[in-house]
C-alpha cells in the first residue's frame, strides 16, 4: 500500500472514530459525512477503502471479524490497535501544537481578487457573507440543540472551532466590503475595469 495514504488527512479522522468504537468501513464513511462538511465534500468510497487497508497494513488497525445486517453482505469490522493509539495521540499532538499554513479556495482567489474589479469583488463577497450566515446559523443551532442534549463540550469542541473561524471571516469581508465603498481600497486603473468573459460565438470564421 503507498505510503501516501496514511498521510492523507483522514486517517486521523478515522482512527479518531475507531478510539470510540470498532466500525467496518461502510459506517464509518457515513459517520464522517454527517460529522463534517469537509469529509463529505472530498472523501470517496475507494479513498477511505485504501486507508483502511494501509492502517491495517501499518498494524494500527486490526480486523475484528466479519459482519452481517440484514440481506446485506458481510463486512469486516476493524478495532484500533495500541500501536494505532499511539499514532492518533503522536498526530494529534503534533497537528495543534504546530501551526500549519493551511490553503484553502477562498484564500486562492482573494489572492486574486483584483481581476474583479471593484464592483464585481462587492457583489461576490456580499453574497459569501450572505451564504455563510445562512450556514453558521444552520451550525449555531446544531451545535445548541448538542449541548442542550447534554453532549459534552469536548465532544463538540471542533464544531465551536469551526463557528468561531466563519465568524472571524464574515467579519473580515465585512471590512473589506466598506473599504470597497468607501475607497479606501483602490484598483489600479488596469485593474478596476475587468475584461468581459470571451463569448465563443464572437470569433469570425477565417477566410477560405
Amino acid at each position: 500500500m503507498p505510503r501516501r495514504a496514511l498521510d492523507n488527512p483522514t486517517v486521523l479522522a478515522v482512527l479518531g472514530l475507531l478510539l470510540e468504537q470498532s466500525s467496518h468501513p461502510h459506517q464509518m464513511l457515513s459517520e464522517l459525512r454527517k460529522r463534517s462538511d469537509n469529509h463529505a465534500a472530498v472523501i470517496t468510497r475507494g479513498t477511505l477503502y485504501n486507508i483502511v487497508a494501509a492502517l491495517a497494513e501499518a498494524g494500527w488497525i486490526t480486523s475484528q471479524g466479519q459482519q452481517r445486517s440484514g440481506n446485506r453482505p458481510e463486512r469486516t469490522v476493524y478495532a484500533l490497535t495500541q500501536a494505532g493509539r499511539d499514532e492518533l495521540v503522536r498526530r494529534l499532538d503534533s497537528h495543534i501544537r504546530n501551526p500549519q499554513r493551511e490553503f484553502s479556495q477562498f484564500l486562492g482567489a482573494v489572492a486574486y481578487l483584483g481581476a474583479l474589479g471593484p464592483a464585481g469583488a462587492e457583489e461576490a463577497l456580499v453574497e459569501r457573507n450572505r451564504r455563510l450566515q445562512e450556514r453558521t446559523a444552520d451550525d449555531e443551532r446544531r451545535l445548541a440543540d448538542a449541548l442542550a442534549a447534554d453532549v459534552p463540550r469536548l465532544y463538540v469542541i471542533e464544531a465551536e472551532y469551526a463557528l468561531r473561524l466563519a465568524r472571524a471571516e464574515m467579519a473580515w469581508i465585512d471590512s473589506v466590503i466598506d473599504d470597497i465603498r468607501t475607497g479606501c481600497l483602490t484598483w489600479p486603473a488596469a485593474a478596476a475595469t475587468p475584461p468581459p468573459p470571451s463569448d465563443p460565438t464572437d470569433r469570425k470564421e477565417p477566410h477560405a
